[in-house]
Order: structure tokens, then sequence, then C-alpha cells
């Protein structure tokens, strides 16, 4: 070596050029830190205009199939949309206080699909009563099942299983909550491929490229990108339908495409208010109940790894177990509102509205609270809320591509915690991964050639119990992941470090870091009815 002198030692910053962070930097806006006012007021919007595809692609699936025509699925939609808003209130006041959108599930439509193919309701002639008589079955099922998360929640008892969850299980439960959303990414962008490839073009430009061309003090593109693409591509897509582009096209092509053909405008009364038992005294149906039941389960894990994306994304301390126990808690006390208004779903904490805060930057509990003011109050006006509901579903897909996408990068990010030369690691991860795509995949696949699961009885009700959690893939990937990590070689003195449980050590009780309090603590000192300890 010339010179003959020892080299220096490494610095620390050059053995580790990206510590790791409890809290995600970079946010511009966290929980405690609202934006100004009319940035709040804009974002909330967009929260709102978000949400509007489960809350109207669920309805717009399975009201036709209840005997319900345009009417009765602008009033499901309105009442989804407006129990949203209340539940989305509830969970930022009294919940985790997470920034948490909560919307309607997609896990509960095996369930309610199977209520409405009961051999009970098929001699109803009548389409409207038909509609009337299975919403009821469906409001008595989602009420019985939402005390399960309300016991485990309240009860403590969820709190007692979050305690085991390391980061590194909760990589493969957080990551397919989101991943594991793929088939409702570009698959439905494709549907109407010339709408919906603009729209993901227009939001990445927007959102990644232009902040980068265009430097200002204030981040408006890059914050507002959802509101400037989708007004972009509306247009487009109108212009599009009044030139007659689709007139000749295929009836499905023109419902996926067309911006007039949604059929809720003219549908939606001017002012409605929802109230619960709207459709009649609620039916009850053992297992019914049982199935909704495991659906309510399933919603629960999935739920747990979107809040945990959610809270790193408003750069909030990992959740201590209590205060996700109480999230759950009022996530059955949304399902139980779900079934005593009557929304054909249950609810769960949205995914596509956690992934829009890491594109927007801003984790504020007061922008989220906005956007629900925004369900509410176009819930009651349905003609303008209507409006909005109408905008093309390839939109709404193309959106979907971004900000999954987003989730899923969030569960990955808690591998910084996790030793990845670790051979213990590699496996859980690989294989609760692979078998959480694997095994649903062949649920779901099984079900689309044969027109059910592989589970097949004449208890259409067992058929669900089993069939619906094991075609989760967030389910299937956050179970065997939580099980392995808790059972292999755990007393090994290297394991603890491995699977990075020592990061979150001081986060397994509400009291032991000050940040709790200022993220997650209880308003006007209501911990004494809800206790977070």
């Amino acid at each position: 070596m010339a010179g003959g002198g020892a080299a220096p030692p490494p610095k620390a910053d050059e053995l580790q050029p990206h510590p790791v962070k409890d809290q995600l930097p970079n946010i511009a806006y966290c929980i405690t830190s609202p934006p100004p006012w009319p940035e709040a007021i804009l974002l909330g919007f967009q929260h709102y205009l978000v949400m509007l595809g489960t809350t109207v692609l669920i309805p717009s699936a399975l009201v036709p199939q209840m005997g319900g025509g345009n009417e009765e699925k602008v009033r499901v939609i309105q009442t989804l949309l407006f129990v949203a808003g209340l539940n989305t209130l509830f969970q930022t006041c009294f919940g985790t206080r997470l920034p948490a959108v909560i919307g309607g599930s997609y896990t509960f439509v095996v369930p309610t699909i199977s209520i409405i193919l009961a051999g009970r309701y098929s001699d109803i002639p009548d389409p409207h009563d038909k509609f009337k008589r299975i919403m009821r079955g469906i409001q008595g099922a989602l009420i019985v099942a939402s005390t399960l998360q309300i016991v485990l929640g309240f009860s403590g008892l969820w709190r007692n299983v979050a305690r085991f969850l390391s980061p590194l299980s909760a990589v493969p439960l957080v990551s397919l909550a989101g991943f594991g959303l793929y088939e409702l990414g570009f698959p439905g962008v494709a549907k109407c491929i010339e709408i919906g490839l603009p729209q993901i073009i227009a939001l990445i430009i927007f959102s990644q490229y232009i902040p980068h061309v265009i430097h200002s003090d204030r981040s408006v593109f890059d914050r507002f990108a959802v509101i400037f693409s989708v007004i972009i591509v509306w247009i487009y897509a109108h212009l599009l339908t009044v030139g007659g582009a689709y007139k000749h096209a295929a009836p499905r092509t023109q419902s996926n495409c067309r911006t007039d053909k949604a059929g809720l405008i003219g549908a939606a009364p001017w002012i409605r208010v929802p109230y619960p038992f709207q459709w009649g005294a609620p039916t009850f149906d053992a297992g019914e109940a049982f199935a909704m039941m495991a659906a309510s389960f399933v919603a629960l894990v999935e739920s747990t790894g979107t809040f945990i994306a959610v809270s790193r994304y408003a750069s909030a301390t990992p959740l201590p177990p209590s205060i996700l126990s109480r999230g759950i808690g009022w996530q059955g006390i949304g399902i139980l509102l779900d079934g005593l208004f009557g929304t054909v779903s249950g609810s769960t904490v949205s995914v596509e509205n956690a992934g829009l805060l890491a594109l927007t930057r801003v984790g504020s509990r007061r922008v989220v609270q906005i956007s629900a003011g925004f369900m509410l109050f176009f819930s009651v006006l349905g003609k303008f809320g209507a409006i909005f509901a109408s905008i093309p579903a390839p939109i709404i897909a193309a959106l979907y591509c971004l900000f999954f996408a987003y989730v899923g990068s969030a569960g990955l990010s808690f591998l910084q915690f996790c030793n990845l030369n670790s051979f213990r690691t590699k496996f859980i991860l690989g294989f609760s991964v692979f078998m959480g795509l694997s095994v649903a995949q062949y649920f779901n696949e099984y079900a689309a050639v044969a027109g059910y699961g592989p589970v097949h009885t004449n208890a259409r009700w067992f058929n669900d119990i089993i069939n619906v959690p094991f075609s989760s893939k967030a389910f299937v990937a956050g179970i065997i992941a939580f099980f392995l990590d808790n059972t292999l070689l755990r007393k090994d003195c290297a394991t603890r470090k491995d699977r990075g449980y020592h990061w979150w050590d001081k986060f397994r009780s509400f009291k032991t870091d000050t940040r709790s309090e200022e993220f997650y603590g209880l308003p006007f000192k209501l911990n004494k009815f809800f206790p977070s300890v």
C-alpha cells in the first residue's frame, strides 16, 4: 500500500448509511400536525374520492343479484357512504385515532352472496320484496358478526395476540394487505385500457415527475395528484363518450368506458338521510351468522395489517397492542352499524386510503375527519354524490395500482428491523409470502372455474367458514408467519434480535413511550371509559 499507513477505520454512518427509524421521516404533516384549512379540505375531498371506488363497486355487484334496480343501488350506496363517514369519525376520535378511513370490505362479499342464493328467497316473485327480504337477512348476519370484533377488541383478547407480533411476522401481513389486492389493479384498468392507462401515467407524472421539474416551496402537484389526474382523464373519457367512440361497442365495454352508463344520477334523490332498519326488521339465521363471523375474523386480521401501514405513513410510532385492540373494538361497532343501517357489506380499514397517505405524505387526523364530513354530506345530498360516484371504474382501478403498491411497500419497510442474513428469517418470510399467494390463488381459481370453493357441502355456511379465510392472501400469510415466528427456535438467544422483537419492546405498553400518548391518547379524559392499558 502506498505510504505504508493503515487505512482509517470506517465511520459509523458508513457502516450504517440508513439507520433504523421507528417513525417514517419526510412526512409533511403527521397525525397531530394538521395542514392549513384550505389545503386540509382539498386533501379530505381527495380521500373521499378515493374511497368511492369500493363504496360503488360492492353495491353495484350485489344489489342486482338481490333483485334491486338503480333506485335500490343508489340507496345502498348512500347508506354505505353515510355509515363509512360515521365509522371513520368514530375510529379517528375514539378508536386507534389513526388517520384511517373505514369503508366497505370485499371480504364480506362471499358470505353475502351465499345469503343472496339461499333457497328461502328463490320463490319470491316481486323483485323489490325479494331485495328487502335478502337485505334483512344480511343485516341480521352482520349484527351477529359484529360481536366477534367487539368482544375481541374491548375485552383485550386481541391485545394479548398483538403482543406476540414482531416486525418479522408483520412483514407478510402488511405486504400482502396491499400486494394481495393485485386483482383489483391492472385487471380493472384493462377493462377500458384507453382510460385506465392514461390515468396511471397521469398520476405518476403529477406525483413523481412534475415536483422534481417544477421546484416550488409548496407541494401542489404531488399532494393533489389524484384530483388533477382524475379531472383530466374524466374529461377525456367524457369526450370519448359524447364523441361516439363507444356507440357500437359491446355492452360490457360501454358499461366500463362510458361516463353516462352508471344510472346513478337519474335514480338518486336530491336529499335523503339513511336511518337504521330502513329495510325492515333484521332476520337471523345461525349458519349465515357463523359464516359472516368467519369473514369478520378475516377482516380483523387484514385490518391489523392495514392499521400498521397507516401508523407508518402517518409518521407515528408502532401501534401499542392495547390501542390496536381498542381500534378493533370500534371497528366491530362499525360492523354493527352496517347491520343496523343495511349496507350489504361489513367494514374494514380502507387500503386505498392508506396508500393515499403515502402519496400525499400527509398523515393528519384532521384531514381524514374532514373526508368523513364529505362522506356524510354527499350521502345525504344524493344527486351531487352520484355525480362523483359515476367516475368510470377503470379510473379507480388505476388509482389502486399505486395505492396498493404503497401499502405493500410499507410492509417491506419493516425488514429494516430484521436480520436478513438469518436462514430462519428467510424461511419464515419466503414460506409465508409464497403460501399466502399460492393457497389463496388455489381457492380463488377453483371458485372461478367451478362456481364454488374447494370445500363444497350441502351447508353453504360451512363452506364459507372454510373457503373465505383461505381465499385471503393477507390472512393466510399473516397467520403462517405469526405461528412460525412464535414457535420456531423462539428460545434461541439470537432469535429475539433476528425477528426485530427488541425494536418494538418499548411500544408493548401504552405508557412506556411518551409519544404513544401524543399520537393515540383519547381526548377529553375518556381513557376511563375506553382504557388504553
